[in-house]
Formats: C-alpha cells, sequence, structure tokens
C-alpha cells in the first residue's frame, strides 16, 4: 500500500500505468480466443440505432472492451476516486468515453449528464456495485435510470479460462494470456417509467440476480470456484 499511494497521487505514473494496462488488455485478447454467448441481444439495439444501459459488475470489467464493437458510442460511468480515474483511462485506450460522478459527490450532474447522454441515441455503462460495493450487489441507480430514461438494461459479465483473482473487496478478475474466454448477455430489463417502489425493487433484484447467474454460468463453464456475491445486506 505504501508503494501504491505514490503511484496513483503522481499524474505521470497514472499516464503509464493506464498505457500499459491498456497494453495488457490487448496482450490478453489477441493471445486468446474468446466467444460471445446471446450476441444477438445487443446487436438488435445496435443495428436499430437504439440505445440501452450495460451493467456489468466491478470485478469483471477489465476485458469489456473487447465485447463493445468500435463503431458504437458508449460512456462509462466512473467513480471521482483515483482508482475510477484509472480505469476510465484505461478504457479510454479502447474508445470508451466517460461521465464522471457517485451516488455521495456529482450524483445529481452525472445523472443528467446520462439522461442527455441517452436522449441523442448513445449507450451508458454502469457497474452497479461500485465504486465501493458490496460485491455482486446492485443499489437502484441503475433501475432509477432506465425508469427516467425509458431505455431497457442489459446485462453482460465475461470469464476467461486462466485467471487470477485478486483478494479486492470486488475480487476484481485479472485475466491471462493464452486463454479461452466468453462473453455472456442477458435478456433486456425494462421499467416502466410509473414505477413503483416495490416495482423498482423487484427491478433491481432482477438485474443483480441476472448478472450473479451469468456470472456463476460462466465460472462453471470453466470448472472455476464460482465468485459469490457479497453476504451483507444488499445495498439501496
Amino acid at each position: 500500500m505504501k508503494l501504491i499511494r505514490p503511484i496513483v497521487q503522481s499524474e505521470s505514473l497514472r499516464v503509464v500505468m493506464c498505457w500499459l494496462g491498456a497494453l495488457y488488455v490487448r496482450f490478453v485478447y489477441t493471445t486468446s480466443r474468446y466467444r460471445t454467448i446471446n450476441g444477438h441481444i445487443p446487436a438488435e439495439y445496435w443495428d436499430a440505432g437504439k440505445p440501452f444501459i450495460v451493467c456489468m459488475w466491478h470485478g469483471r470489467m477489465l476485458m469489456f472492451p473487447y465485447a463493445w464493437p468500435r463503431s458504437k458510442q458508449i460512456y462509462m460511468l466512473r467513480s471521482q476516486h483515483r482508482d475510477g480515474e484509472i480505469v476510465s483511462r484505461t478504457m479510454g485506450h479502447f474508445g470508451l468515453r466517460t461521465i464522471s460522478g457517485s451516488s455521495s459527490k456529482g450524483g445529481t450532474q452525472a445523472l443528467r449528464a446520462m439522461l442527455s447522454t441517452l436522449k441523442s441515441g448513445d449507450c451508458i455503462g454502469i457497474t452497479p456495485d461500485g465504486p465501493r460495493g458490496p460485491r455482486m450487489r446492485a443499489t437502484d441507480g441503475v433501475v432509477a435510470l432506465a425508469r427516467l430514461s425509458g431505455v431497457p438494461v442489459i446485462p453482460v459479465t465475461y470469464n476467461i479460462s486462466h485467471r487470477k483473482v485478486l483478494g479486492t473487496w470486488d475480487r476484481f478478475i485479472v485475466a491471462l494470456p493464452f486463454s479461452r474466454g466468453v462473453f455472456m448477455w442477458g435478456d433486456p430489463i425494462e421499467v416502466a417509467s410509473n414505477a413503483s417502489k416495490e416495482e423498482m425493487d423487484a427491478a433491481r433484484l432482477l438485474a443483480e440476480e441476472t448478472l450473479n447467474n451469468m456470472c456463476h454460468e460462466t465460472d462453471d463453464l470453466f470448472g472455476q470456484d464460482r465468485i459469490e456475491p457479497h453476504t451483507d445486506e444488499v445495498a439501496s
């Protein structure tokens, strides 16, 4: 930790770190073989020019740039912490743009920016358990955005045959090279503009359970131990 802190506080070192991170992601992808499950789901929206909200767990976002076509614009919501900046800069090497904000700071401004982005026809990406967890437990922000914008939430996850699971709060998956990988998309989740609190809670739970089931399915696919959600009470 004493070594990492000065690195993330140094602007020049953060630039180098993000460049190296993007280089590593490219290396892993080019040395591995990936396939996509249910790719027709987002393709229907891409082909029709319809926006949607992508949701993925924080711990499974490393390879997301290769699940997304470079011809389609997406804005990722990032936290205002330094680690959020590192992730967003790394994603930026692949053409993914960001909107800065969080539930505790800059939330209202970020919400307006996301609504404007969706209205313009571009997509939004959210990690509903970020930036600090609890792991694999969705807050209500993603379904609130779906209700206000009138566009669906589509879950996505990835896994890879050779991986390193870090001991961080999100059990971040570091994909290793020379592997077999998979991207998996889930069915769209619609939230009515007049949804009640109970309906909002049900939609949030559906998004959470769908993502967790997808993650478990991809863990089983490679015969790996399942990464389980945090067992504390779900955040709200």
